[in-house]
């Protein structure tokens, strides 16, 4: 059944677009209002297209400000489902009142969830949960003995899987006068810490400078932020963690010759500042590092600065957020000294969760410290007398029956074996997972030579499975990543399932490569020929053939900057369909090098990345560093098999560059038949990049065409057949006769010097409509077409 929403066109033909566009003055001018109504529109049915289990799509309605004056359609649609399990056959039944003394029967149900997948490992059945929340007082384990374990949701009901705990709390009037209305419990004995607060499945706020005025989930963009340049930062302590050990892989079979001078050869650096990570290993501490912004990896160790409301009485205790200057990434750093006096804070742990490094620190705030309670929604954990101080968001004392959940598990479920000793086969269907703990502040190592540093933490991780799948569940609340594909995995899958509200990545797949001797995520495991084996990608330790199919993915990187929809590292041939992403503050789907390749990326709507954060756009790969894999061939090769990335419907409104950025050395690209919406240009790579081919895409209201470095002969680029909506009138880079049979559209119907025979016709700016039905071929929005995944 077809469901489609009725539209009011209140938008003037000619005037600027005024949604959510973030750029440069003089290529948003050029983008009529009536186009960018038109487009949010088809936005919002190609979504429901993609996920009619959506319903109406509340969210996506929203986050595409269709509600607006100006450009306003009906929200409409069925209400929101979620694929229906069977009951099985046979089960071991888990609930929240159950008792473990309990045959584990529908009547008679188990409570502890781990007792429930050992009895049912031993009997060969499935556990179903029961509605209600399922508190876990440890990590669910899954081990080889587990294979063929299915954990579904009881049919109908609510099954929610937390790894909080439920505070007990008697409130009593802290100050309720002139403006506040605060409120304090006693918690003392439940929990040591409190990092996170949820009220009825909603985060608090810690208490902060400067306030965020809506809460921490919701995005402030660039705003409530310290400027970087208010502030005094201790200069970088290069001899901290003594001499970095360099190594660069000379084999000469190990030579990726297909660029000229650009990122040829494996290289990395051990110890030294990158000590910071564990295992202490970076690209970007080896001798050479190159590309965009190169230099080697460091941090600031401290700064000063003169809160309003300081000095504080436990400044030690306070934590720093500070986002790399660039707004690349965040760091989050604990205080090792807090002098009082001058406002000087020494940094202790932290300064590990980027990969690129500064000198100084950029936008900043300031969190955990009893003077910033002064905002509705904050809260303050006071750790010495065990005080839980909350300011209300409402009149009088908090509800009586109201809710307060302390995150405290990192990881809820963890499903763990070996490519030798696998777990197989392990399904999650129909649960909720949510109030994970936060792990910002956890181990993080730089999977390869990308700008992530990533912690291989996750409230669902799976290292050493095979077929594992998760199917119509919800992650919600989660304060670090939700799922990790981590290691030797075949053929994992994620789909038909929803996040949102989470502090890090929505899913992350990480491999390894043995560069250290020694690696937390492989404990107890002597790793052989480090780091000479780090370009050895042919081992097997690293996922394969992921799958991201229908999901909804919304408001991620809430602590964690430098987060994304999906995001890979050291991983081959995934595949990432059918999805909807929206509302991250980096590039929503990020390949963080070119191991091995194979990937595709199709029928995806992105929009809304980049949300506080300078440039990417909803896509974002680099290719630095150069790994031996099997997957082009079958054989071991330093080149990776091509990417695909087609029939998508990106928009980049709020960064300034592309819909697929392919950074620095980004190569092997076939991208095609895409709907591609602003952006400083349609096609784009540097710093080595090459055998990029985009050809088939409709580029509406682009800066200009392409801008691509030059590569060496039989490597060069390919710009073809793409219908290019211009603001300006500069193709941009020429790439002869590799640029053919385009057609390009600008406000005067002339293309500018520069460029002799940029490949094909230009004319005069197209009508909204013609552009629409270029795009909707592409996207099977046209009547009676489907979309094949």
């Amino acid at each position: 059944m077809k469901f489609r929403a009725a539209v009011f066109l209140a938008a003037t033909i000619g005037a600027d677009a005024k949604w959510p566009l973030r750029g440069k003055p003089e290529h948003l001018s050029g983008v009529p209002a009536s186009f960018d109504c038109g487009m949010r529109k088809l936005a919002y049915d190609y979504g429901k297209k993609l996920l009619p289990r959506m319903g109406a799509f509340e969210s996506l309605y929203y986050a595409l400000d269709l509600n607006s004056a100006d450009c306003h359609a009906i929200l409409q649609g069925p209400e929101p489902s979620m694929p229906h399990f069977e009951l099985p056959r046979e089960a071991i039944f888990v609930s929240v009142d159950g008792q473990d003394s309990a045959p584990g029967t529908l009547s008679a149900p188990l409570r502890s969830l781990q007792q429930a997948v050992d009895l049912a490992a031993e009997k060969g059945v499935a556990v179903v949960l029961k509605g209600g929340t399922h508190y876990l007082p440890d990590t669910l384990h899954l081990g080889p003995q587990h294979s063929g374990l299915t954990i579904s949701g009881f049919p109908g009901e609510h099954a929610e899987v937390s790894g909080g705990q439920e505070l007990k709390v008697t409130w009593t009037p802290h100050e309720v006068s002139g403006g506040s209305n605060i409120w304090v419990a006693n918690i003392s004995g439940q929990v040591s810490e409190v990092e996170s607060l949820q009220i009825n499945g909603e985060r608090a706020t810690r208490a902060r400078y400067p306030n965020m005025p809506n809460g921490i989930e919701a995005s402030c963009g660039y705003g409530c932020m310290i400027s970087g340049g208010k502030a005094k930062w201790t200069p970088p302590n290069f001899t901290k963690f003594g001499k970095v050990k360099y190594h660069t892989d000379k084999t000469p079979e190990h030579y990726r010759n297909t660029t000229k001078n650009w990122f040829n050869e494996y290289m990395i650096g051990v110890d030294g500042l990158c000590s910071v990570y564990d295992p202490p290993v970076s690209y970007w501490c080896s001798e050479h590092p190159s590309g965009g912004g190169a230099f080697a990896f460091r941090t600031p160790i401290g700064m000063k600065y003169d809160f309003p409301n300081g000095p504080y009485k436990h400044g030690e205790d306070a934590r720093l957020f500070v986002w790399r200057p660039a707004r690349w990434a965040n760091w989050m750093f604990d205080v090792a000294h807090y002098d009082a006096e001058t406002g000087n804070f020494s940094f202790g742990r932290g300064g590990n969760q980027g990969a690129r490094g500064e000198n100084t620190g950029g936008d900043f705030f300031i969190e955990n410290v009893m003077e910033e309670l002064d905002h509705p929604g904050e809260f303050f954990f006071d750790k010495y007398t065990g005080q839980l101080y909350l300011f209300h968001n409402g009149t009088g004392a908090p509800a009586a029956d109201a809710k307060f959940v302390v995150p405290q598990k990192q990881v809820l479920i963890n499903a763990s074996g070996t490519q030798w000793n696998p777990v197989k086969d392990v399904k999650f269907q129909g649960v909720t997972f949510t109030a994970a703990a936060p792990t910002y502040m956890m181990p993080h190592g730089v999977p390869s030579a990308g700008d992530w540093a990533l912690d291989r933490y996750a409230a669902v991780f799976l290292q050493g499975t095979e077929g594992a799948l998760i199917d119509g569940c919800k992650f919600e609340r989660l304060e670090g990543n939700a799922v990790m594909v981590s290691g030797y995995n075949r053929d994992a899958t994620i789909q038909n399932s929803d996040f949102a509200f989470l502090g890090g990545n929505a899913i992350a797949a990480w491999g390894y490569t043995n560069e250290t001797s020694t690696d937390p995520g492989r404990p107890g495991v002597t790793l052989a020929n480090a780091p000479d084996a780090g370009v050895d990608g042919t081992d097997g330790e690293h996922p394969r053939r992921t799958t991201v199919k229908s999901c909804s993915v919304r408001e991620v990187g809430l602590y964690e900057k430098q987060s994304s929809f999906f995001i890979q590292a050291k991983t081959a041939e995934s595949r990432v369909l059918s999805n909807v992403f929206f509302n991250g503050p980096r590039a929503g789907i990020n390949t963080n090098d070119g191991f091995g390749g194979g990937d595709e990326i199709a029928y995806n709507l992105v929009f809304s990345t980049c949300r506080e954060s300078g440039d990417h756009g909803p896509f974002n790969s680099w290719d630095r560093q150069p790994f031996l894999t099997t997957v082009r061939t079958g054989e071991p090769s330093m080149i990776m098999q091509w990417r695909e990335i087609h029939h998508n419907f990106f928009i980049d409104n709020y960064s300034p560059q592309e819909d697929v950025d392919n950074d620095d050395g980004s190569c092997y690209y076939k991208t095609h038949d895409n709907f591609f919406v602003y952006g400083g240009q349609a096609m784009k790579n540097d710093f080595g990049g090459h055998d990029n081919h985009h050809y088939d895409n409709v580029d509406a209201y682009v800066g200009q065409a392409l801008g691509v470095c030059p590569a060496i002969q039989g490597h060069i680029d390919y710009f073809y057949g793409n219908y290019v909506v211009m603001t300006g009138e500069n193709v941009g880079s020429c790439l002869g006769d590799h640029m053919y049979n385009n057609s390009y559209f600008t406000p005067s119907g002339s293309i500018g010097a520069g460029c002799d025979g940029f490949g094909g016709s230009v004319a005069k700016t197209p009508s909204d409509e013609e552009v629409f039905k270029k795009a909707k071929k592409k996207l099977g929005m046209l009547p009676d077409m489907e979309i094949m995944i």
